[in-house]
């Protein structure tokens, strides 16, 4: 049977999409190809067609899901202020699935082979750099200091609170992360 122009890279984008979001529910190890292309309508056997390693469609899938963050990001009205409300708050906290691939998954990241870590470290930085082209003073330097401060708390905050098995104390750990990230970009 012959497929319509564009049904392989539709596919693989489909496969890309739904990866990325299992491996922020689950974990790239938990999430297996056999049950990433059951989700994905399509057999085992296919994977290959679109991907050499389940590798590959790590780095696929984690580019797939950071430059989507980093587009609404982008496209968010606003400032850094509205970003970071939106990131330490519940709904993000109870949606790992369309979340932040960083908060999800970082830890796992950091046991992936340096040209997974790579592509990994080039997203973070551009994250890096948004924040800190909105922090009104200080050099270059402290700018870009205070963002990573910012970033890791705003990721920190969101994988403790999504942790912790007592719904009032992760509020009360969002809420924390909030106002200390946005005393720290002068927000608050």
């Amino acid at each position: 049977m012959r497929y319509a122009k564009g049904h392989k890279d539709g596919t693989r984008q489909h496969i890309v999409e739904v990866a990325a979001r299992k491996f922020r529910e689950e974990g790239v190890a938990a999430a297996g190809i056999a049950g990433l292309m059951a989700e994905a309508g399509l057999t085992n056997g296919a994977f290959y067609s679109h991907f050499e390693s389940k590798e590959h469609l790590v780095r696929e899938a984690m580019a797939h899901a950071l430059g989507r963050q980093a587009a609404l990001r982008e496209a968010s009205p606003g400032t850094s202020e509205a970003w970071i409300r939106g990131y330490l708050s519940p709904s993000h906290r109870d949606g790992p699935g369309q979340g932040c691939f960083t908060a999800a998954l970082a830890a796992e990241i950091a046991r992936h082979p340096k040209p997974t870590r790579e592509a990994f470290t080039g997203a973070v930085t551009g994250t890096i750099g948004r924040i800190a082209a909105e922090i009104p003073e200080g050099t270059p330097e402290e700018r870009e200091s205070k963002a990573m401060a910012v970033y890791g708390l705003m990721v920190g905050t969101l994988q403790i609170a999504r942790a912790v098995s007592d719904k009032a104390m992760s509020d009360r750990i969002l809420q924390s992360g909030l106002e200390t990230a946005l005393k720290l970009i002068g927000k608050a």
